[in-house]
């Protein structure tokens, strides 16, 4: 009796075990991905250079950063889809499974590695101010008692209320929305990244950015912070790292921003 019950018990426990095994390998999300033929991925449809749509195409900087990613990952960098996500959305579309990672702009900070994991940077970028040529505005303390939009969901607002604590913001949900209040005149200046205040200039050489930059932050690749995620990070990771030592994220800085200026480091 007792030799059947060990046995029973042994059986058992391979069992469960083997269905653990079975369950980790089905949750981990690289082995999703690949599974499925296909990564999903978050972007921007209104950050120029970045992310953004022009005669009906999605392209930009983090457009050609996932079609890398795909052709590493899965062989083939046709094999991604892409979800619109904005600076408010993007997190909450990550943790909800919609996507398998975000790649929109976004910078590295502690509050945010709390509910995400980040990949290494891709980009370095700098906070900045866009003004109209010709105003009285020559430094970031001159917003003080002047209206500047932001963009909701960035790291803007916390800046910038350092350096000028007595600027009146406005924010707006997206990039298009805050710029457009921009055009409208319905304040003095926008501050964003200087990547992507570059976007805006090139279109619209009436607008100038300040030289001065009043942060340097990084953009970097999001996950789900959890550890399902690990082996795509490293995937990802291994990616960044080679597209770098080969000179492609140059090479794409080059294409998508080849008159942006700034005071720091590039990717």
């Amino acid at each position: 009796m007792l030799k059947k019950f060990l046995i029973c018990l042994i059986v058992s426990s391979v069992f469960i075990l083997t269905g653990c095994t079975k369950k980790e390998e089905k949750n981990d999300t690289l082995s999703e991905i690949k599974k499925r033929g296909e990564i999903v991925v978050g972007v921007k449809y209104d950050s120029k250079p970045f992310g953004f749509v022009q005669n009906g195409k999605l392209q930009g900087y983090d457009i050609d950063i996932a079609h890398l990613i795909a052709k590493r990952i899965l062989g083939n960098e046709k094999l991604v889809r892409f979800v619109e996500v904005n600076a408010s959305n993007r997190i909450s579309k990550l943790n909800s499974g919609e996507v398998d990672m975000i790649i929109a702009t976004m910078s590295i900070n502690p509050n945010r590695a709390e509910v995400v994991d980040f990949s290494l940077p891709y980009y370095y970028v700098g906070q900045a101010v866009m003004i109209r040529k010709g105003t009285a505005i020559k430094t970031v303390g001159d917003l003080n008692g002047r209206r500047v939009i932001i963009v909701l969901g960035t790291t803007g607002e916390k800046n910038i209320r350092y350096f000028a604590p007595e600027v009146m913001l406005q924010g707006y949900k997206t990039y298009e929305d805050a710029f457009n209040a921009f055009l409208d005149r319905k304040a003095e200046a926008m501050t964003s990244d200087d990547s992507i205040l570059a976007g805006f200039v090139m279109d619209h050489p009436e607008f100038m950015i300040l030289p001065q930059r009043y942060s340097q932050d990084a953009y970097a690749i999001a996950f789900r912070k959890e550890p399902q995620s690990a082996t795509l990070k490293a995937q990802v990771n291994a990616a960044i790292g080679e597209l770098r030592r080969k000179g492609y994220l140059n090479h794409l800085k080059s294409i998508w921003m080849p008159a942006a200026s700034t005071n720091f480091k590039g990717s």
